[in-house]
């Protein structure tokens, strides 16, 4: 086995935890926006008003973007 086998083999759960929190992190965005959050993730949202759930949704969807195309990189990489 060459370095690079072994590079792309340890770099393989990295990819899969990353795409799989980036596609729940863009669920639960979605989510946000439609205000249907479980009420544990409302913590601390104690503000009468949906400028928070505009905000968090947009946060969770930006950074669940980000995870994926993180993940594909890597994965690109391999």
């Amino acid at each position: 086995m060459s370095a690079m086998n072994t590079a792309s083999g340890t770099r393989k759960p990295l990819v899969i935890v990353l795409a799989v929190v980036g596609v729940v992190a863009i669920i639960v965005g979605i989510l946000w926006f439609v205000g249907a959050t479980p009420s544990f993730l409302n913590v601390g949202s104690h503000v009468k008003g949906h400028g928070g759930h505009l905000f968090r949704g947009a946060i969770a969807a930006v950074v669940g973007i980000g995870l994926l195309v993180f993940a594909w990189i890597q994965n690109k990489k391999s």
